[in-house]
């Protein structure tokens, strides 16, 4: 497991200097590409592989690394966030229901298709309801602030 997420934690690295990061961001964003695969490697063991909910939690874990390493480095989340989901994101479940679709096996690509979109929907929900709650209590901080 721990091979396998430096392994992402490279891929991960390469991507975010295609991607233009640079300096101390590169090195967190694709950290946080590493731990994300990690911990998506560990609830896949206990929960099950290709799980919908492991995706889910690792999305949230991805999500809270983000908030915590943007506000701490003082950078936009989203510089974070793309290095953090990018190890999750179904490329090859797409690529397999595209390739079934061409060889003519219609409901194999649609069952494969379907999937693909529930994980990448567990994906959006999970960075969505993680930051949401960052920015809830943010915005409950300022207001507690504000009034005193």
């Amino acid at each position: 497991m721990i091979i396998n997420s430096i392994y992402i934690l490279i891929a991960t690295l390469c991507f975010g200097i295609i991607g233009n990061v640079r300096g101390k961001n590169l090195i967190f964003s694709s950290l946080g590409g590493g731990i994300t695969w990690f911990f998506y490697l560990i609830f896949s063991r206990y929960i099950g592989p290709s799980s919908i909910l492991c995706f889910f939690m690792a999305a949230v874990f991805a999500c809270i690394y983000s908030e915590i390493m943007a506000r701490i480095l003082k950078t936009p989340v989203t510089t974070f966030i793309i290095g953090a989901i990018i190890p999750l994101v179904p490329g090859g479940n797409m690529y397999n229901a595209m390739f079934q679709y061409v060889q003519g096996n219609i409901n194999q690509s649609l069952s494969i298709a379907f999937k693909t979109l529930a994980i990448a929907g567990s994906i959006a929900i999970g960075i969505f309801f993680a930051s949401s709650i960052f920015k809830t209590s943010a915005f409950f901080n300022r207001k507690i602030l504000k009034n005193r």
